[in-house]
């Protein structure tokens, strides 16, 4: 097995080095512009400062007072418009002109009446601030901070929420930028807490995976998947987020499941930048699990896609290929990428070797660290001789670029391969000047610590300065809140006296309305009965039913069936009285209509015995004598049955009568 991966990792190097310098060809292929655009809102034409504009290659911008925007970027690449006044939306660049972008229901969002509105003057102010503010993120975390302080200072004491929240969120960019990590984590918060807005909560989720806070992490981004508001491009960042938590926890097949679930959508809506990053996520993914088949084809694809893009992204894909290498002692591969890396490193200009954005790490891509990493290489097959001239080379070029971190480690390699090559003399001296450069970095790292406490000093300053501000306002207002709630319980109070006298009124006058319409409905409720009783005992017993029962009875006495004549008339007698008894009530039980109906069936069947047979089935769950309805209910519609139906068959039929309860809710 192990060979297979061998042989599989040699034909990855050979591509890349046949084609060392594809990267740099086709980063002429997209060529960026300086695109101009104004946020309105779509029914006033009112312009919406504020709004953040990013692309899907990770420019970003944001509209100014009047609106407007600048950002670079190419055509087909993707805008995104998010603001916590409106919902995100997105916009395709079709060419250089300016746009014009029309966003709805931004007035519908407006602050409550126990609110003060800003000030147009004072909203502009605010807008101010905070443009200020990112404009000096990268450069000065001071000017910064006061920018910010100053805009939460503009909304005054009961400020729109909104607008606080949106200072807060780039309190927590800049402290986030700064790798102030639980302090951006706790301005998320409180944004949240002012205003809720979906990409504060992303933005959170993403701290909190940066701060190492995995469960966190994914109980914030989790309920994110589902939320179908969030752009493509947000939601790649919502899944390479979560695989990046589970990535922490160690769970591997789940971190990669979410990463191919963000490299899905990235490649579907061709999110270039996003493309390279979880292929490499993956395959890091799988070497830390030992899945080594799997992290080489992910390396590959990484390296192919980044390729496509800006060259640094490509060197640092084969910097990666080549410290999967490293730890699989694969060391004369390795040394072969490293080379082409540094073959293109060197051949970038200075602007672009390194990666926009992208702050300068203990890791960073240098040519120095990479000639350090082919010296240990060498001398990790005991090749010193070779291992030298990049040694020096490492330790030359760090010195020139002031990077004594690597100075310090190159300088130190050197002299151990010198006393290991017996050259003592070289050795002492390359480890005088180790000690140098250490006594060095001693230094400037004792002024970067001083530097640090006294940035942590005043950040610590500013944001109690901050704090004290929210505090101010959240005191200023209770005090508005608890006037106000006073002055309504006043008037409650006096509202309250007039609502009892009116309820005391209206209750009687309800009471009377409640006696007559019972009263009315009463008297309806008789009226209705009667004319059910009169309707029933006008459609009992047909007269021709009762004529033709005494033909019956006539024709067993013309026979001398004295028998047969005794017992029909005896049934037909008790059938006149039954109907003559229930006809004086409004009701009777089911019991007794069932009666009644099997004497009827019985006469009838007496004088057609060829013609039906009849039964009556009732479930036994029924209670017969709880059940009420009117009299005579059933029997016209058996003597219809009979009468224009099974009177007629040439063949015997058949009557059933089933009764069973319909619902017994």
């Amino acid at each position: 097995m192990i060979r297979i991966v061998q042989v599989k990792l040699l034909l990855v190097i050979a591509m890349l080095l046949v084609v060392p310098y594809a990267s740099s060809q086709t980063q002429n292929q997209r060529k960026e512009l300086s695109i101009q655009g104004v946020v309105k809102e779509k029914r006033s034409n009112a312009p919406i400062a504020g709004a953040d504009v990013t692309t899907n290659h990770g420019g970003f911008a944001s509209t100014n007072a009047l609106g407007e925007f600048t950002i670079k970027a190419a055509v087909g690449d993707i805008l995104t418009f998010n603001s916590a006044e409106f919902e995100t939306i997105s916009h395709t660049i079709q060419n250089d002109d300016k746009i014009l972008v029309l966003v709805e229901g931004y007035n519908e969002i407006t602050p409550g009446r126990t609110e003060r509105a800003l000030s147009s003057v004072n909203t502009a102010r605010h807008k101010a601030y905070l443009d200020s503010a990112r404009i000096f993120k990268p450069t000065n975390i001071e000017k910064s901070i006061d920018y910010i302080a100053s805009s939460i200072a503009e909304l005054g004491n009961r400020g729109n929420k909104k607008e606080l929240s949106k200072s807060l969120v780039v309190l927590a960019e800049v402290y986030s930028y700064y790798q102030q990590l639980d302090l951006a984590i706790d301005n998320y918060k409180d944004a949240l807490g002012a205003y809720y807005n979906s990409s504060t909560s992303l933005a959170l989720g993403k701290a909190y995976v940066l701060n190492g806070q995995w469960e966190e992490a994914i109980s914030i981004l989790t309920p994110m998947e589902k939320n179908k508001a969030f752009v493509p491009y947000q939601r790649v960042e919502i899944y390479e987020n979560l695989g990046n938590a589970y990535s922490g926890m160690g769970e591997i097949n789940k971190s990669v499941a979410f990463y191919q679930e963000g490299l899905k959508i990235a490649t579907k809506n061709q999110i270039s930048p996003k493309i390279p990053d979880l292929n490499s996520k993956i395959a890091d993914a799988y070497s830390s699990g030992n899945r080594l088949e799997e992290a080489n084809a992910y390396y590959n694809s990484s390296l192919k896609a980044a390729k496509k893009q800006a060259p640094q992204r490509a060197v640092r894909e084969k910097e990666k290929v080549a410290d999967f290498l490293n730890k699989r002692n694969q060391y004369e591969d390795e040394i072969q990428l490293r080379k082409s890396s540094l073959q293109e490193l060197e051949g970038m200009q200075p602007g672009i070797a390194r990666e926009t954005g992208i702050q300068k790490s203990a890791d960073s891509i240098t040519s120095q660290r990479i000639n350090y990493k082919i010296a240990n290489a060498y001398i990790a097959q005991d090749k010193y001789e070779e291992a030298i001239p990049y040694l020096e080379q490492s330790v030359a070029t760090a010195d020139q670029k002031k990077d004594f971190i690597v100075q310090k480690d190159a300088t130190r390699k050197l002299s151990e391969v010198y006393r290991k090559q017996g050259d003592f003399d070289k050795a002492l001296e390359t480890y005088q000047k180790y000690v140098a450069v250490v006594d060095t970095l001693y230094i400037r790292k004792e002024q970067e610590i001083s530097r640090a406490a006294k940035l942590n000093r005043e950040i610590a300053t500013t944001q109690n300065r901050i704090t004290g501000l929210e505090q101010e306002r959240e005191l200023s207002q209770s005090k508005y809140d608890l006037a106000i709630a006073e002055q309504r319980l006043t008037e409650e109070s006096n509202k309250r006296q007039l609502w009892i006298i009116y309820s005391l009124l209206f209750g009687i006058l309800l009471m009377a309305l409640t006696a007559f319409f019972f009263y009315r409905s009463t008297q309806k409720q008789k009226l209705a009965n009667n004319l059910l009783a009169l309707k029933s005992l006008r459609s009992q017993m047909n007269p021709h039913f009762i004529f033709n029962a005494l033909n019956s009875v006539n024709n067993y006495i013309s026979k001398n069936d004295e028998r047969s004549a005794n017992r029909y008339l005896s049934d037909f007698s008790k059938l006149m009285r039954t109907v003559l008894e229930n006809s004086e009530e409004d009701f009777i039980a089911l019991n007794s209509e069932i009666e009644l109906l099997e004497l009827y069936l019985k006469l009838e069947h007496t004088r057609f015995p060829d013609k039906f047979s009849y039964s009556i089935k009732v479930e036994e769950s029924i209670n017969r004598e709880a059940y009420k309805i009117p009299p005579m209910l059933l029997q016209p519609y058996l003597e219809n049955a009979i009468w224009h139906g099974l009177r007629y068959r040439e063949s015997a039929g058949e009557l059933s009568i089933v009764v069973r309860q319909k619902n017994t809710e």
